[in-house]
């Protein structure tokens, strides 16, 4: 039967929609995955010890925490176009703050503009995850997240390679062996030169956050209403009174929590973990394109497999096993093998996300926005977790300190087998 043309302008307008929030994962993923670089550039160039690097994570994603209620009323207000608009603004400004931040090689004033991009990014995310969940059939919502995931992953895959290049790493590597033996002024003139070399990528940045603003703000982007329940969930929800009486919600926002920081050391870490072995920097760099890579497979499995093959509760359960079994190989084996098996976490990792969200969104209609405001919140476990990381990296060593990620993926297992489907009568 042939398609009416307003059907066909309906999955036109899909179709628009997925490319203009395709185009913001983008951006999410290139941002938020430089931080894997920025956490052993900035210990050499500010003179950080190990815990004090991973900063960088607790900065970028305690903003979701600080701004999820905010993101909220904004959306509210504005919209989820316009809202959209102002947080890529808001991430320009973040990205601003690195000028200065670089000149003075103040590792205070990068942590603000961290924190001022994760602001950005706690709104962009408020509206992009529930918009492209409740854009098509509920079934295959985990598909079109990994299509987004994938748009992410390409570009964390990317980010550390080129912005790599423009920090020349090579030098920084010889600085690292040298240090010891330059005079104190050498030292500092060095470390000066090496923070500013942060100035020229991160003025691309703001100069593509301000282009993608002015693109989203004209674009045609349709509002959604998420306030919208047909007559059976009315009447289910009829007794609820806020997202806190959906206890798989809550249960999400806490698998959400884990997973993100446990997604946050498999990639945050490599470039580090790959530095403690002796491996320079030059080399480091593209281990976070090997984790990328084998999330863009795990995101290509799920396009393919969900829901066809297999439901979206299933695929998070075997992502926990996943997990595990990784860890665990990682932990109990030695340099590049072990290193492989970090990146391998990718593949664990890659169909968590597309399947936490609409799990947890699942059946909460009204309460929509309100529940994924609380979910955006549990991303700050990318704040939190990895420094418990950091601090027995420190104080163990980072591969003992691996061993941080087991409980995460149990919780996370838990979820997917009685978790999500919790509901109070």
């Amino acid at each position: 039967m042939a398609k009416s043309v307003k059907e066909e302008k309906a999955n036109g307008s899909t179709t628009r929609s997925i490319i203009i929030i395709g185009a913001l994962f983008f951006i999410f993923g290139f941002v938020t995955w430089l931080n894997s670089l920025l956490i052993p550039y900035l210990e050499i160039a500010c003179e950080l010890t190990k815990f004090q690097s991973f900063f960088v994570t607790f900065a970028f994603y305690i903003a979701y925490v600080v701004m999820a209620p905010i993101s909220t009323r904004t959306l509210n207000k504005l919209g989820f176009k316009k809202g959209m608009s102002v947080a890529l603004v808001i991430m320009a400004f973040g990205a601003l703050l690195f000028i200065p931040a670089a000149i003075t090689r103040t590792y205070l004033l990068f942590l603000t503009g961290l924190f001022i991009m994760g602001s950005g990014l706690a709104i962009l995310q408020t509206a992009s995850n529930p918009y492209v969940t409740i854009v098509g059939p509920a079934e295959s919502a985990a598909k079109r997240i990994s299509i987004m995931g994938i748009c992410n992953k390409l570009a964390g895959a990317i980010a550390p390679i080129l912005i790599g290049f423009f920090l020349q790493l090579e030098k920084a590597d010889e600085l690292q062996s040298d240090v010891a033996n330059l005079t104190t002024a050498e030292r500092i003139n060095e470390l000066n030169e090496m923070a500013l070399r942060v100035i020229p990528p991160y003025i691309g940045i703001i100069i593509v956050l301000l282009l993608l603003a002015l693109w989203v703000y004209k674009s045609s982007l349709p509002e959604i209403d998420t306030d919208e329940e047909d007559d059976t969930l009315s009447s289910t929800n009829a007794s609820k009174k806020s997202v806190f009486d959906f206890p798989h919600v809550v249960l999400g926002v806490i698998t959400l929590f884990i997973y993100v920081g446990a997604e946050v050391i498999a990639v945050d870490t490599i470039i580090s973990y790959g530095d403690s072995l002796g491996i320079p920097l030059t080399t480091a760099k593209y281990f976070v394109t090997g984790t990328m890579v084998s999330m863009v497979v795990g995101y290509i499995i799920g396009i393919v497999s969900i829901p066809k093959y297999i439901k979206q509760e299933n695929a998070l359960r075997v992502s926990a096993v996943l997990g595990i079994l990784f860890s665990i190989i990682a932990i109990f084996t030695e340099g590049y093998v072990s290193l492989a098996f970090i990146a391998l976490l990718g593949l664990a990792n890659s169909l968590m996300w597309p399947a936490i969200w609409p799990l947890a969104l699942a059946d909460v209609g009204r309460f929509t926005k309100a529940a994924s405001s609380l979910l955006v919140m549990g991303i700050a476990g990318g704040a939190i977790i990895p420094l418990a990381y950091g601090a027995l990296a420190e104080n163990w060593n980072p591969q003992e300190a691996y061993w941080v990620l087991i409980p995460c993926y149990l919780f996370i297992l838990y979820f997917a087998v009685s978790g999500y489907k919790i509901r109070r009568a």
